[in-house]
């Protein structure tokens, strides 16, 4: 699905999505095709299922977005440095 399609189907609602197609330009990901995992009312409960999936699968490309945006805007940034446990 596109995302002007999804808006469509969810108005003002927050959203688990998962990026099926997608690419980078610019430092900007661009996703071609998205599938809505869930809908939600408020943020914080778009948020947890978020944080219980990712946990279960990572290698996922999934997002909490809300339907007012005219456009999905991610920025992907560029970390440098050295992961150490603590």
């Amino acid at each position: 699905m596109h995302w002007q399609t999804i808006c469509n189907q969810y108005p003002q609602r927050w959203l688990l999505i998962e990026a099926l197609e997608a690419h980078t330009e610019s430092n900007h990901r661009l996703l071609d095709q998205l599938a809505v995992i869930d809908a939600f009312d408020d943020s914080r409960a778009a948020l947890q299922s978020y944080r219980q999936l990712h946990r279960q699968a990572p290698q996922r490309e999934l997002y909490v977005l809300h339907t007012s945006r005219d456009e999905p805007d991610i920025t992907e940034l560029h970390w440098f440095g050295v992961r150490g446990s603590a």
